[in-house]
């Protein structure tokens, strides 16, 4: 009885998740035994387990290893250090040449060479951009194996007609993390309750890479390796058709582009619709005939060009989705029945080989589509009113060389000015100005990129509706209507142009840097983290360096030899300078001829920040992980993320600054929220922005008043509308993401380093602080007409508009800083993260009382 246990027990496990390859190809498929099949080499059925990234990339190596179709690079790595694989895969004869092949492609992509009956199309296959959509990356095992090995009709005419690049893991980092969580809460019978703990991971959620930024939001911004290193490929290659798979709801079925028709972005051709539909056929095909449950042209949308599916489209090739209602585990209940593991990942396997059909079927159209798509760029910038743009960052070179890189990386020129100019009453300096012709290959991504556009055919956005770089890193930039007696630089900007190297350091008075570069924040933590003393000029003067008088800004940070506690502080500054292109400069003396003397009370202390940066259920993990991102990365800083649950058992005396991210933080204990007050009245720093600053506001820490979700929506009509209304009212209530212009107090310290009043933030919630009545307090507020880019109704403008966007104030011996809107926001918001690092550095310095 006993046995027969056993093997009931063993038969049901088994029929749980684990399906033989005959599940997922038709039988008449013949493999080649010499390759090795999934299971050979994992040890485990496709989608009995989620495969761990290591895995996959083993996986993958083996069939590199036993398939003549099959070449695979290393492409870089993630923030963890797991490698970025590629395969590239096509017939043998072409694989052994595989280089001429691509520059031939892209002589044909660049109208230099026709496209004949013999040139091959070229596929990005990429999967699972999101860690828990883990079908994609799945399903890649199965993709990877069918061309290795296949010896069909099918595949002999795709290796003969294409070439296919395969990316089984855009987001390693998450997929790893995934696949612990859901093999580790995977019992031997799976539960499909939607309840259990397998379908529900903690907080963070692995949906995100490590510093839990969204991947799919990336590809326009480049903050993060994967996308560098994803995007370096596309480029490189220039494929025809890129398809992007992704899961969604559980109780959802299955999507497939195109979306939602009046919701693609205005730039992207109509024929890229087209023949995005024309695709579709072949997935409709495929699905019908396996009797699946699908939807199409609803629900997502094609307007931000950074995402994976719309950044193709930009970029002369058609960018395909798929969205397939996820399992998130092994098995679970849904409305359309137990949905498992492996029927997702089948899905998305039967969709590639739709993809395929659909390429052989149309590889000329799609070729000369993508010919057609580059050549029509120079008419186009021939009939554009707007020639180019200049841009600026006075002061900031890094900021701007940050800015250069990204065009870079997209093929797009940048060229210095050699003279200055003015563009309508505005100067440009020769120095740190840039011309960004529009006359180049990639005219309708650098319009992308650039436009301010804020109206639009339908005001719903599945994600951002604006995202105009410039604004983003607090660049001057005006469009020209003429390049005419613009004189720039023959050679483009380039990340590769070798950096001067800086002079030794030789013993003066003090020494001094001022705070305008975007690594200054950095280059001060590192002399802190080392022991060096340093000060901040709270206020102006001017000083005598080497036989050089030199006015220096409030926020100029100040090195007395005085002060000194290590005996090597001079070779400590000269090593931890070489590492930075910032003038560190010597003072000879500390009597100025200007302003304060450097032994002023203005000269004030500068201490080394530690942050405690609340984490947690109640917080948001994306914004949470964008400001651990920024300090990390450009402050140098390594914050103390604890969770919420567990704020109650720390001792805040261990830090200078609280940071509280968006979230809900109401349910915090009150034991906790008395230590805080306390805190700061100690002399501790808080931040809050958005949900932060609410509840900070709320425990009346912050003395300010705000407008909440509700209290702006009540600013709509809702008379005479019907149910089907709601929708469109919603789109309308809502700010998924635009640009304001704010007004700084250039006299604040929390806005050292900044050269002018405008200030772009980017708003993607209608939470809002209003302006203190106080003196002394409001940082930076709205701008009377503060729309500069996206769509936010007139209602929600009328209300932002000369509303609190920044306030900081006194609190006890503390300081209070709040922001209506995230700093950092998806790593790219150059311009908003100097005020969050003033906050750091010289919050403690704020005295204003907001009584």
């Amino acid at each position: 009885m006993r046995q027969i246990f056993i093997l009931l027990f063993l038969v049901v496990c088994t029929s749980v998740g684990a399906k033989p390859l005959s599940y997922y190809f038709d039988e008449d498929i013949q493999f080649d035994p010499k390759v090795p099949t999934p299971s050979s080499v994992l040890g485990y059925e496709v989608g009995e387990w989620h495969v761990r990234h290591d895995q996959l990339v083993y996986y993958m190596r083996e069939l590199a290893q036993h398939s003549d179709r099959v070449n695979i690079q290393t492409i870089g790595y993630t923030h963890e250090q797991r490698p970025l694989v590629m395969l590239t895969i096509t017939k043998p004869e072409r694989l052994g040449n595989i280089d001429q092949v691509r520059q031939a492609h892209l002589e044909r992509v660049n109208g230099n060479s026709a496209v004949t009956a013999d040139s091959p199309a070229v596929m990005y296959m990429g999967y699972s951009v999101h860690g828990n959509e883990p079908s994609g990356s799945n399903a890649s095992l199965l993709v990877a194996y069918y061309l290795a090995a296949a010896q069909d009709k099918r595949v002999e005419q795709l290796l003969e007609h294409s070439v296919i690049l395969l990316d089984p893991s855009l987001n390693p980092d998450g997929l790893a993390r995934f696949a612990s969580w859901a093999n580790s809460n995977r019992a031997m019978i799976p539960s499909a309750d939607p309840e259990t703990r397998e379908h529900n991971e903690n907080w963070p959620r692995s949906r995100t890479n490590h510093y839990w930024f969204d991947l799919n939001r990336d590809w326009l911004l480049l903050q993060h390796p994967e996308s560098r290193a994803r995007i370096a490929q596309f480029q490189a290659w220039q494929p025809n058709v890129l398809t992007d798979f992704h899961e969604m709801g559980p109780n959802s079925t299955f999507f497939f582009q195109p979306g939602i028709p009046s919701r693609k972005n205005p730039l992207t051709p109509d024929e890229n619709v087209d023949l995005t539909k024309t695709i579709a056929t072949h997935h409709a095909r495929i699905l019908d005939k396996h009797d699946r449950l699908y939807f199409t042209e609803e629900a997502f949308d094609d307007f931000y060009v950074g995402k994976g599916s719309t950044y193709p489209d930009i970029n002369g090739s058609i960018g395909i989705l798929f969205e397939q209602g996820s399992s998130r585990g092994h098995v679970q209940d849904t409305i359309n029945g137990r949905l498992e593991f492996p029927f997702t990942i089948k899905n998305q396997l039967l969709t590639n080989f739709s993809t395929f059909d659909a390429v052989l079927e149309n590889r000329q159209k799609l070729l000369t589509y993508q010919q057609d798509f580059f050549k029509e760029s120079t008419k186009l910038a021939d009939k554009d009113k707007v020639k180019g743009y200049v841009v600026s960052a006075p002061k900031d070179p890094t900021r701007l060389a940050y800015f250069l890189s990204i065009l870079e990386q997209h093929q797009i020129n940048a060229y210095a000015l050699t003279e200055p100019t003015t563009v309508e009453k505005q100067e440009f300096d020769a120095q740190n100005s840039y011309y960004v012709p529009l006359d180049q290959r990639q005219y309708r991504l650098i319009k992308a990129m650039f436009t301010e556009q804020q109206n639009f055919v339908d005001n719903t956005f599945y994600d951002v509706s604006g995202w105009t770089l410039a604004h983003a890193f607090n660049l001057e930039f005006k469009p020209l209507s003429s390049a005419w007696g613009l004189e720039v630089e023959d050679q483009a900007w380039s990340a590769d142009t070798p950096k001067s190297q800086a002079q030794p350091l030789n013993r003066h008075y003090a020494f001094a840097f001022e705070w305008y570069d975007y690594h200054a924040p950095k280059l001060l933590t590192k002399l802190l983290q080392q022991g060096v003393e340093a000060r901040v000029a709270l206020s102006g003067f001017t000083a005598n360096s080497d036989s050089e008088q030199r006015d220096l800004a409030p926020g100029t940070i100040v090195i007395p030899a005085g002060i000194q506690k290590r005996d090597d502080w001079l070779a400590v500054l000269n090593s931890v300078s070489a590492e930075f292109a910032i003038d560190v400069f010597g003072i000879n003396s500390g009597l100025t001829s200007k302003g304060v003397d450097l032994g002023s009370r203005q000269l004030a202390p500068v201490t080394l920040p530690k942050v405690l940066l609340v984490g947690g259920e109640p917080a948001s993990q994306y914004e949470v992980g964008e400001l651990w991102y920024y300090l990390d990365r450009h402050v140098g800083l390594a914050p103390s993320i604890i969770e919420a649950d567990n704020l109650n058992r720390v001792d805040l005396d261990n830090y200078t600054h609280i940071v509280f991210a968006q979230g809900r933080y109401g349910s915090l204990s009150k034991s906790f929220k008395s230590q805080l007050q306390t805190w700061v009245q100690a002399g501790g720093v808080v931040w809050g922005h958005k949900g932060g600053a609410q509840f900070l506001a709320d425990e009346q820490i912050l003395k300010a008043s705000y407008l909440s979700r509700k209290d702006m929506a009540a600013a709509f009509s809702t008379e005479g509308l019907h149910y089907g209304d709601k929708d469109m009212l919603a789109g309308k209530q809502r700010i998924a993401g635009a640009i304001f212009d704010t007004q700084v107090d250039l006299t604040h310290p929390l806005s050292f380093s900044l050269t002018r009043e405008s200030l772009p933030v980017f708003k993607n919630s209608t939470f809002l602080l209003e302006q203190s009545a106080a003196p002394f307090v409001n940082v930076a507020t709205y701008s009377e007409k503060p729309l500069l880019a996206g769509f936010t109704d007139e209602n929600n403008v009328a209300q932002i508009a000369n509303g609190g966007a920044i306030l900081a104030h006194s609190y006890g011996r503390g300081t209070v800083v709040a922001m209506s809107d995230n700093p950092v926001f998806r790593g790219f918001w150059y311009g908003t993260s100097r005020i969050f690092s003033n906050a750091l550095f010289f919050g403690e310095h704020v005295e204003a009382s907001a009584e």
